[in-house]
């Protein structure tokens, strides 16, 4: 990479490691106490603004200022807010049936199940996800045309997620919709807005990081491994097998996009009766053997 600094870029590296681990590790912790392991989805947003901060502190006289500043402060505001809302969401609720069901399978302690499973696990997709916070830090030259579109889609996407989220906590604020599917808003669009919001958000932040095609390459795996785990990993796949017994969930399946926002399909028509009759003219007795 032109500009980089490796030496203080291998340094970075490792100590956002022990910094993702730290905060973690704290939520191993806390959720180890109150017996309430979905703690992690709000350490999740922490760990990340964690990275970021460190990162910009860590790489002060290291590689293009503006650049630095955009991408700590991306990071940090997106992993804020989500952990805000995930804080507030879940008040007031037991355990995540997604961590429930995981747990079960421990065969032994639960307790370091939970902590291999759950939160060293998220630990290490921290670091590794957040790779473009650390490459874009140390990365030389100023933010160009791809610099500034990266910021577009960063932008597109917290919009975006903040928005759903928002929409549906309004939505299950209203008694009327108990035992109802949202399916309104950017919820009729997509099944899974904030999981699409969240995707653009890293593909945004990626663009940032590509100073020169050996930052693009090396950051490229942050925005694939987190659209993965949104689309076939434990986000979509899991949400939904969890909802698709509830009623009316199959038909909102069949017209709604299950991740890229599209207008609703329309219902199709249905098939008109067939003529009665037989399908086919009757046969010449001198063809009834043919089979041509």
């Amino acid at each position: 990479m032109n500009g980089t600094a490796w030496g203080a870029l291998g340094t970075n590296l490792a100590v956002c490691a022990a910094v993702a681990a730290a905060v973690l590790l704290a939520a191993f912790a806390v959720g180890t106490r109150l017996r309430l392991h979905r703690v992690v989805d709000i350490a999740w947003g922490v760990a990340f603004s964690a990275v970021a901060a460190t990162t910009y502190l860590l790489s002060a006289g290291h590689g293009d200022p503006e650049r630095r500043l955009l991408v700590a402060a991306a990071t940090v505001l997106w992993g804020l807010r989500l952990s805000a809302h995930i804080a507030w969401r879940s008040r007031g609720h037991g355990e995540d049936p997604r961590y429930a069901a995981l747990l079960d399978k421990a065969r032994g302690n639960r307790t370091w199940y939970a902590l291999r499973t759950v939160y060293l696990l998220q630990a290490a997709l921290v670091w590794l996800i957040s790779l473009p916070v650390q490459v874009a830090s140390y990365a030389g030259g100023p933010v160009g045309l791809l610099g500034v579109l990266g910021l577009i889609v960063w932008a597109a996407g917290l919009g975006f997620e903040a928005v759903g989220d928002h929409q549906l906590a309004r939505f299950k604020e209203d008694p009327a919709n108990r035992g109802r599917i949202m399916d309104r808003g950017l919820w009729g669009w997509t099944r899974h807005p904030n999981y699409f919001g969240d995707s653009l958000v890293w593909w945004g932040i990626y663009l940032l990081a590509c100073a020169s095609l050996s930052s693009a390459l090396l950051s490229l795996v942050s925005p694939v491994v987190m659209t993965g785990l949104l689309t076939v990993g434990s986000g979509k796949r899991l949400l939904e097998k969890h909802m698709a017994g509830r009623p009316g969930y199959a038909e909102y399946a069949a017209r709604t996009s299950g991740f890229l926002p599209r207008p609703p399909r329309r219902p199709r028509p249905p098939r008109p009766p067939l003529p009665p009759g037989p399908p086919y003219p009757p046969r010449h007795p001198r063809n009834a053997g043919d089979e041509t």
